[in-house]
């Protein structure tokens, strides 16, 4: 589920085997002082019922790249090497991206930082 400034991710597991999560991603722009404007992210919830909580930043032009990011994290905190995040959601995520340029005020085809790019 997508409000501005916040996606829901929930699946649960369908056999003993299988992995289950309920994540909060929110997001909020913030002002980095070296860098200007940036978008922060909390990320938290629970991976086959381990806690965790996490946040990171990424610059105005990257910030769009948050999917990429979140699945690092979901990873890191339990959830299968071999699992992406359900692109079943391709309406939510495409909402969020929508939402964060806005907030943000990219538009299609601004210019990445080659050294936002290494």
């Amino acid at each position: 589920m997508f409000v501005p400034g916040h996606l829901h991710l929930s699946r649960a597991a369908l056999t003993a085997q299988d992995f289950s999560f309920e994540i909060d991603l929110t997001y909020e722009v913030v002002q980095d002082p070296a860098g200007g404007q940036a978008m922060h992210f909390d990320m938290k919830g629970d991976i086959n019922g381990d806690s965790f909580a996490d946040q990171f930043d990424l610059p105005a032009d990257m910030a769009c790249n948050f999917a990429s990011n979140a699945e690092r994290i979901a990873h890191k905190h339990g959830m299968p090497k071999t699992a992406v995040l359900p692109v079943t959601l391709h309406k939510q995520y495409d909402e969020m991206f929508e939402d964060i340029r806005a907030r943000l005020e990219r538009q299609p085809g601004d210019p990445v930082k080659p050294e936002h790019l290494e």
